[in-house]
């Protein structure tokens, strides 16, 4: 798949409150859909779209054991996002440190005087 619309899905995935809350959840460890689906009032069908939308953009897995399919963080998916990110918070740095830069050498403007 492309990277790019990896991100896309990943994103548009997270703009769903509920969607964002089962990832918090299962950043704490894996869960069944039923597990998942306790503190909201929808139905499992519902919880059980909500978790494929999370698959299909690769922020979540699921393993088979037994009769259970239990979910958890994918990890590929959530370092995609993290190296996203982290490219623009370097971005970000680097604009804070010239403009850090640029205030530094300025001089002080004395009070009543126009540049």
């Amino acid at each position: 798949m492309n990277v790019r619309l990896d991100l896309d899905a990943a994103f548009s995935a997270l703009g769903d409150p509920t969607r964002r809350a089962i990832l918090a959840r299962l950043a704490s460890g894996e869960a069944t859909v039923m597990e998942l689906a306790e503190p909201f009032e929808m139905t499992q069908p519902a919880i059980s779209q909500h978790l494929k939308v999370l698959e299909d953009a690769g922020l979540i897995v699921r393993r088979v054991d037994g009769t259970k399919r239990p979910r958890r963080l994918a990890k590929g998916g959530i370092e995609a996002m993290d190296q996203w990110l982290g490219m623009l918070r370097r971005a970000l740095e680097k604009n804070y440190d010239r403009l850090d830069q640029i205030l530094a050498a300025m001089e002080p403007q004395k009070k009543g005087e126009t540049r």
